[in-house]
C-alpha cells in the first residue's frame, strides 16, 4: 500500500512538479556526490595501489570537475522550473497527503479535497486496515494529529541537513562566479583526498571504509560549523591579512597540509625500519 501510494503521488505529479522534485533531489546530491566520489576514488587507489601523488591531483580535479557539472545542471534543472511554474491549486477530492521521505509511514487521502480538510478521509497506517472517517475526531481509533511528522533517527537527518547546507553554499559561490567556487571547492577536494593514508591503516579493507566515512563525517561537520553565520563573525579581525571568503579555504589547505605530512613521515619512518629490518 506505501508503494503504491507513492506510486499515485508520483504519477499524478504535473511536469514542472517533477522538475521541482528532481531540483530538490539535485541540490541534495550535490555535496554528496562530492564526497561520495572521492571516497570510491580513495577505495579504488588503494586497492590498485595507485601511485599516491597522480592519483591524489587525478581525484581533486575530477571532483571539482564533476561538482561543478552538477551545478550547472542543476542551474539548467532550475531555469526551466522557473519558466513552466504556474500557480495552480494544491489539489482537489482525493488529495493524498503522504510524507515522501518516509513512504512507509502514515497517508491521509482527503475525500473532499483541501477545501475541507476536517472533512471525510481515508487513513492509511502501517501494518493496519484503511480506516475511513467521515469527520476527523482524532480520538477513536489512536491515529496521531500530525500524521505526516519525519520520525528517522537524527543522526541521519543530522547527516541529511549538514549535505544540504553544504550543497547550498557550493551554489552560492557558484552563481558568484568560477574563481570563488574553485577557491572554496578545491582545498575542500584536497583535504578530503589527503585522508588517503587512513586506506592503509589496517589490513581489513572494510574497516579502513568506515573510518574515512567517519573522517569524512568530520569534515562535513567541521565545513557547517566554519560556514554558520556565528563563526563568521569571528573571522572579521583577520580581513586586515585576507578576505573574509578565503578564511575557511585556508583551514582546509593549513589541515590539508599537515595531514599530508603526516603521511610523508610516516612513509619514511616505515620506509627507514624496513631497510634496517
Amino acid at each position: 500500500m506505501a508503494f503504491r501510494l507513492e506510486w499515485t503521488r508520483l504519477l499524478t505529479l504535473q511536469p514542472e512538479a517533477l522538475q521541482s522534485e528532481l531540483a530538490a533531489a539535485l541540490h541534495w546530491a550535490l555535496s554528496f556526490g562530492l564526497y561520495c566520489s572521492i571516497i570510491l576514488g580513495l577505495c579504488f587507489t588503494s586497492h590498485e595501489k595507485v601511485f599516491a601523488p597522480l592519483a591524489f591531483i587525478i581525484m581533486a580535479v575530477l571532483s571539482v570537475g564533476l561538482t561543478y557539472f552538477v551545478c550547472s545542471g542543476l542551474e539548467t534543472v532550475e531555469n526551466m522550473v522557473s519558466k513552466t511554474a504556474t500557480t495552480r491549486p494544491i489539489g482537489g477530492p482525493g488529495l493524498i497527503l503522504a510524507n515522501s521521505m518516509r513512504p512507509t509511514g502514515i497517508a491521509v487521502v482527503l475525500l473532499d479535497g483541501p477545501s475541507r480538510p476536517d472533512g471525510a478521509r481515508v487513513v492509511v497506517l502501517p501494518d493496519r486496515q484503511m480506516n475511513y472517517q467521515e469527520t476527523f475526531p482524532g480520538r477513536d481509533i489512536g491515529i496521531p494529529l500530525a500524521p505526516i511528522g519525519d520520525e528517522s533517527p537524527w543522526m541521519f537527518r543530522s547527516i541529511a541537513i549538514d549535505l544540504k547546507l553544504s550543497a547550498e553554499h557550493l551554489l552560492q559561490l557558484y552563481n558568484e562566479g568560477l574563481i570563488p567556487f574553485l577557491v572554496y571547492t578545491g582545498p575542500l577536494a584536497v583535504l578530503l583526498v589527503s585522508f588517503l593514508f587512513i586506506m592503509n591503516l589496517s589490513a581489513w579493507p572494510l574497516a579502513n571504509f568506515f573510518l574515512c566515512c567517519i573522517a569524512f563525517r568530520g569534515v562535513l561537520s567541521l565545513e557547517t560549523l566554519l560556514n554558520s553565520s556565528d563563526v563568521q563573525n569571528y573571522f572579521i579581525f583577520l580581513q586586515k591579512y585576507l578576505p573574509l571568503s578565503a578564511v575557511v579555504p585556508m583551514i582546509f589547505c593549513v589541515a590539508a597540509v599537515l595531514i599530508c605530512l603526516y603521511t610523508f613521515l610516516v612513509f619514511l619512518a616505515r620506509r627507514k625500519r624496513g631497510y634496517e629490518n
